[in-house]
């Protein structure tokens, strides 16, 4: 559906298996069912998640569709969230999770996940959770939300998510300078681990 935004918590895309360059069908065994790809907007978690998405042969979530509508209003009038804003859109993406772990289901899911209080929440099973931290330089991520179209929050939240993100430690933290396949490659080596 071109042009049109999923409905909160609709998958986004899902893919079969990985295709290897040959042609044939191949599984990437990893250690972990949920990946979380975090960080502040126009670092990639969308982009680069989907490809994961497709490399792993799994389903692919963008948090952002998990939001209440007052709070997507809110973002695009370019106000910040506060934390009491926030906890329904915690608690909603927790129970996915769960929901998820419970199916067995493997599934990549973009999501800003600022704060490490909020990363203790979506740590449903911190077992088959994990985080990656997509980071790059203010300049880059300035511009990239600069040049994106169609996506509801404005670049000018970029400096509040920046004040608001505490960067998690012990995560696969990755630079978003590389390519989005060199950022996917990372990835999966570090999640066959």
């Amino acid at each position: 559906m071109l042009g049109q935004a999923p409905q909160p918590g609709q998958e986004i895309r899902t893919s079969e298996a990985r295709v290897s360059e040959s042609g044939e069908s191949e599984t990437v065994a990893i250690q972990k069912r949920i990946i979380i790809l975090m960080g502040v907007m126009g670092c990639g978690k969308t982009t680069v998640g989907k490809l994961l998405a497709d490399q792993l042969g799994c389903a692919f979530f963008d948090a952002d569709d998990f939001h209440p509508a007052a709070n997507r209003k809110k973002m695009a009038a370019g106000e910040p969230l506060s934390e009491l804003d926030r906890q329904p859109w915690l608690r909603a993406l927790r129970e996915s999770i769960k929901a998820w772990l419970v199916d067995g289901r493997t599934v990549v899911l973009a999501c800003s996940a600022l704060r490490q209080s909020y990363r203790d929440i979506l740590s449903a099973d911190p077992q088959q959770v994990s985080f990656v931290f997509l980071t790059g330089a203010k300049t880059l991520l300035m511009q990239r939300v600069s040049a994106r179209s169609g996506h509801f929050m404005p670049a000018s939240l970029l400096e509040s998510q920046l004040n608001t993100l505490e960067p998690p430690e012990g995560v696969l933290t990755l630079d978003v300078k590389a390519s989005p396949s060199q950022l996917v490659d990372s990835i999966i080596c570090d999640l066959k681990d």
